[in-house]
């Protein structure tokens, strides 16, 4: 079968470099995306008259007419790139990656006494450091196992400890905290550096790095020296192979969305920094708003800020003037980069409430909101007035899809802190009047068991183990025991 001669021209375009590629159809709409080592070798190999097809790719080479790629610097770089693309746009032959269940995370408790580190396939809402989401689980272990060698984690349940040091601990991939070699405070400073390089943040781990094996050979203690230098040498050994991070660069003029969206707003340039807002409540409890940040198209995390309300009550409007006030406040403006676009979760009131407050501080941003019922967008017709305009765009569209993505991801975010304050308030009106337990007590326990279940189905001597055997008999006399 021929192909269009606009995708012929593109085919013998395409650089033999490692990128993220876009197929699309007839309409310009985006049905795959994929990554790959040589953009050249991969794309051009769906086209080959000898390759052996199954029937999906049959179809999908069936329907392309147009693609478009974006370079990147190692094969592997693209992973959190490809997943960002394919959560906003969700192509319709990517059906293997649409569901949560295959994307990878990488899963720390730093809460843990020593904290183990697991590859997960879907995150939970239990106030634990979450990595991803990443495509390639091969990828992702490949970096891992590099990185073990710089930053000896453990893998092996700890509760209960096991009685003799295990094999990783030996060959220098576990810290041995079973064995006594290592205390926490040391583990969980070497798993913070850890994730320093899963946040992006290598640049800054790397000087970190040189300083103190500087410091240590000045002081002639040169064994912490050498290990500083086996840390640096085993993270630059990643540099071609694995990227993990929140930002990527690329060319945006090929972002369609971000490029339709600045067209349509009539904005002086691209939205390179959007900030969006949500609030979250359970019956005007709890009360907590977000703000993430998605820079050039992607998520960055490292932005995010959450607020938890000091206005009790089921009043969205008068939430969102609140997270406003304080977001616009004179030392945020300072300290926080301006947004080129600012996204609030609602209709025209929660809308009007944020600009209503950016007028009184004398800040003028383009803001817009994004109503859930019918994914409107909501936009000022004229400045300084409440005159609105509502925009429908198809649910196919580029823009209306990076606006669901970023919303999602703040209403995601808002959520999971409400849950967060919920659960600490129930649990701690639960083992507040318990008599002779304290707030140092109380955070104990909840360490030790994991929750209030957790100390209500402990034994008399766990307990006593833990908090003494006064405070242990209290325990279970109040907690129905």
């Amino acid at each position: 079968m021929s192909q269009p001669d606009k995708l012929v021209q593109k085919l013998k375009q395409l650089p033999k470099e490692p990128g993220v590629y876009f197929h699309k159809d007839a309409k310009g709409k985006i049905i795959y995306i994929g990554k790959a080592a040589n953009l050249k070798n991969r794309v051009g190999s769906y086209f080959q008259q000898s390759r052996h097809r199954d029937a999906k790719t049959s179809l999908l080479v069936g329907d392309i007419v147009d693609l478009d790629w974006i370079t990147v610097d190692s094969e592997v770089e693209a992973l959190f790139l490809e997943s960002e693309f394919i959560k906003r746009y969700r192509p319709k032959y990517n059906i293997d990656l649409k569901d949560d269940k295959h994307w990878i995370y990488i899963r720390i408790p730093m809460q843990d006494e020593f904290p183990v580190l697991e590859i997960v396939r879907r995150p939970l809402d239990d106030c634990v450091d979450y990595f991803g989401p990443y495509t390639s689980s091969d990828a992702v272990r490949k970096a891992l196992k590099h990185l073990r060698k710089a930053f000896p984690y453990v893998t092996h349940s700890m509760t209960p400890p096991p009685p003799r040091a295990c094999l990783h601990f030996h060959i220098g991939l576990c810290p041995g905290p079973e064995a006594g070699a290592i205390t926490s405070a040391d583990y969980k400073r070497s798993l913070r550096r850890l994730e320093m390089y899963f946040k992006g943040e290598k640049p800054k781990l790397v000087k970190q790095l040189e300083k103190e094996m500087a410091a240590a050979a000045k002081k002639q203690d040169f064994e912490a020296a050498a290990v500083r230098r086996n840390q640096l040498r085993n993270i630059q050994a990643l540099s071609k192979q694995m990227i993990f991070g929140d930002k990527e660069v690329f060319d945006l003029s090929r972002d369609q969305a971000l490029v339709g969206l600045a067209d349509l707003l009539e904005l002086k340039g691209l939205p390179r920094r959007i900030e969006a807002y949500d609030i979250s409540h359970l019956q005007g409890t709890d009360n907590v708003a977000s703000m993430i940040v998605f820079t050039d198209g992607v998520a960055h995390k490292e932005e995010y800020r959450r607020f938890k309300m000091r206005k009790g009550g089921n009043d969205d409007f008068e939430h969102m003037r609140e997270v406003m006030r304080r977001r616009f406040s004179g030392k945020n403006l300072e300290q926080w980069p301006k947004p080129d676009l600012v996204l609030i979760d609602g209709g025209k009131g929660q809308l009007a409430a944020a600009l209503g407050v950016m007028s009184e501080l004398g800040v003028s941003l383009p803001t817009i909101g994004l109503a859930k019922r019918e994914e409107e967008i909501i936009k000022l017709r004229e400045e300084k007035t409440n005159n609105f305009e509502v925009v429908r765009l198809p649910h196919s569209s580029h823009i209306l899809q990076l606006l669901q993505r970023v919303r999602d991801e703040a209403h995601r975010f808002a959520v999971t802190y409400h849950s967060l304050l919920r659960g600490k308030r129930q649990t701690a009106s639960q083992l507040d009047d318990v008599p002779g337990i304290g707030p140092a007590t109380r955070k104990k326990l909840i360490k030790q068991f994991g929750s209030v279940r957790g100390v209500k189905e402990a034994s008399h001597d766990e307990l006593s183990a833990a908090v003494g055997d006064v405070r242990a008999r209290a325990l279970q006399q109040f907690l129905g025991r």
